[in-house]
């Protein structure tokens, strides 16, 4: 690192992300070059960003850290260029960016020279997605037309206390104050807008980023992301059938020495999605959840088991992601309809269509595992085998099809006692939505016992590793 900037909170940062003594910057010595409005005697070390590269756990990685000292860290023209070219270097090297955001927005002095250089910015950032891995991390305030940055890069870090993302401030809003509701908030972003991955201090940020790095592939052709697998690949998951509720826990007991990264935690959490390792391969985990359990196996949050817009919208995402970067996918499915409510009607049908388009349109390996109820459509946009999925396992208490038996036999028997009701129930589930009759019409492929689910997608994403597929020939779809 050039000695301009040390001793700044921007440098700091960059030293605590990447291994000791890694970093080498790049521009150190640029500066604004503007002269409007006197600019010309100010010092702008950096031009209020630190650039450059270096490695995490040996694996290369480029980052931007701005420095708030300078200008507050308002973005001018040649800020934006320094980003921009470390931009171009990721993308001939194949290396993932991380950004470290800590602005005051825009610099005024420089107006459309700033604008320009911001708008390259976008540029470079569409370019590269879907082709590197970013990262994006907020450590103080990211505003206005800035807040569209962490909103174009794939995985977003915020400080609790101290970070701020916004595109118009709290008090900007008509009939809204701060007080009332901060939109700028670390818990709203995360919470609500679905924007933030991860909420944590400043050391549990730059430690969770150095995580993430470790699980992802450098870019979209090649694949550093094994690891040496230390676990029993026949490991038996004992009482993961209790976790039918949290799979989140379920995912943690099914992964490589319980390795589980989770994204989007704190947003729709009727839905998990995350990484786990599985053989020391990393896998992309898309679960239904209906209770949240903490570390002290405390209740926390409970949901009624059904496919919610966002939990469809937070799924769609991640699948996305996971098939950009050849990353193979596992779902775990226990659903039992969609989410009936006036908030969620207004965007059900389209953010289920988007999840239903991305599983049938991925082409990495697929895995499902039924381990609960399987109902109607929503089953269906999980990843069911009849929109791609390369192997469906199922568990023995599992139930797959057009909804309960009961309610199905009280449809259909409308006028029957209850004793015919109940009997003609016990067939519709033997013949209609047990696992077994769902395996013998080829939509399940194997009835697995709940313990020995690790090792049985293992073997299948083992047999799945030289999947190719192709679709149709078209410029992109529309969904």
């Amino acid at each position: 690192m050039s000695n301009m900037a040390t001793e700044s909170a921007a440098s700091q940062r960059i030293a605590a992300l990447l291994d000791a003594g890694s970093f080498v910057e790049i521009g150190g010595a640029v500066t604004a070059r503007t002269t409007d409005f006197n600019m010309q005697e100010k010092e702008t070390p950096g031009d209020g960003v630190i650039t450059g590269y270096g490695v995490i756990d040996g694996n290369l990685v480029y980052v931007y850290s701005q420095n708030p000292e300078v200008l507050n860290g308002a973005i001018g023209e040649m800020h934006a260029k320094k980003i921009a070219n470390i931009y171009d270097m990721a993308m001939k090297m194949g290396a993932p960016v991380i950004g470290l955001v800590d602005c005051a927005g825009m610099r005024l002095q420089e107006a459309t020279d700033a604008l320009e250089a911001f708008g390259s910015l976008y540029m470079k950032q569409s370019m590269a997605s879907g082709v590197i891995p970013q990262i994006t991390a907020i450590f103080g305030t990211c505003g206005g037309g800035l807040s569209v940055i962490p909103a174009l890069t794939d995985f977003t870090f915020m400080e609790a206390d101290k970070a701020r993302l916004f595109v118009n401030s709290p008090n900007a809003i008509p009939g809204n104050e701060i007080s009332k509701c901060d939109t700028s908030s670390a818990a709203f972003q995360s919470e609500e807008a679905g924007l933030v991955d991860v909420v944590g201090t400043e050391a549990e940020i730059l430690t969770g980023i150095r995580s993430l790095v470790c699980m992802l592939p450098c870019n979209n052709e090649e694949d550093a992301s094994y690891d040496e697998c230390l676990d029993d690949l026949n490991r038996v998951c004992a009482g993961i059938e209790n976790a039918t509720e949290d799979t989140a826990i379920a995912l943690a007991n099914i992964s490589d020495n319980s390795i589980f990264f989770e994204t989007k935690r704190n947003y729709a959490k009727d839905m998990v999605t995350g990484f786990i390792r599985l053989n020391g391969m990393t896998v992309g985990a898309v679960a239904n959840r209906s209770k949240v359990y903490d570390a002290e196996a405390n209740l926390v949050a409970e949901f009624d088991g059904s496919l919610s817009a966002r939990g469809a919208k937070k799924a769609a995402e991640f699948v996305e992601f996971c098939d950009a970067f050849n990353i193979p996918v596992l779902t775990l499915t226990n659903v039992n309809g969609f989410a009936a409510s006036k908030c969620s009607e207004k965007n059900l049908a389209k953010a289920v269509a988007k999840l239903t388009y991305t599983f049938a349109n991925a082409t990495v390996p697929k895995v499902n595992v039924v381990i609960g109820k399987a109902y109607g459509s929503a089953y269906v946009a999980m990843n069911s085998k009849s929109i791609g999925a390369d192997m469906v396992y199922a568990w023995p208490e599992a139930e797959i099809g057009m909804m309960d038996a009961g309610l199905a036999a009280k449809i259909m028997y409308a006028d029957a006692d209850a004793a015919t009701i109940k009997e003609k129930a016990a067939e519709y589930k033997e013949l209609q939505s047990s696992p077994l009759s769902a395996a013998r019409r080829g939509y399940v492929d194997t009835i697995i016992q709940p313990a020995d689910t690790r090792k049985y997608v293992i073997g299948a994403f083992e047999m799945l590793f030289t999947k190719r597929e192709d679709r149709p020939a078209k410029k992109h779809g529309t969904v």
